[in-house]
């Protein structure tokens, strides 16, 4: 496996299961969905969601100081995945600011952004990983 698929798999698995948490931490809470408290949650999850990835790419990069080497393919799949990513980032922007323009809670807009994130994370590592897999045919 390519070191840039072992990376896109990093953030993929940690994307995902720091979004499960984040969820069902907020989602656990007494009362009103809107009016829960998730500040404290989305930080803590976010900074640890950050730490573990970091943490696991240099435990992979550690193993195998060589591997860590990118040619053009490598470039391409990773350009590939990030424009597939950041579409998702704009997507959540573009509904966060028309739910900020119908004035609804914090909530929802903080969370639509984070969701966006987390689908621009996992979208982006699974173009990456098929495109590993699968191979990569450059426009």
């Amino acid at each position: 496996m390519a070191y840039e698929e072992k990376r896109a798999w990093i953030m993929l698995v940690v994307s995902a299961i720091a979004y499960a948490v984040y969820a069902v931490t907020v989602l656990s809470r007494p009362g009103p969905l809107a009016q829960a408290p998730y500040v404290g949650a989305l930080l803590w999850i976010t900074g640890a969601s950050i730490v573990a990835t970091i943490v696991l790419n240099i435990a992979v990069s550690i193993r195998n100081p060589k591997e860590s080497r990118r040619d053009q393919r490598d470039r391409e799949i990773g350009q590939f995945g990030d424009r597939i990513g950041q579409s998702f980032v704009v997507v959540g922007g573009v509904l966060a600011m028309f739910l900020a323009m119908a004035r609804l809670d914090h909530f929802w807009i903080a969370n639509a952004i984070y969701l966006a994130f987390t689908l621009s994370a996992v979208l982006g590592s699974v173009a990456r990983i098929v495109g590993y897999r699968r191979g990569f045919q450059a426009w």
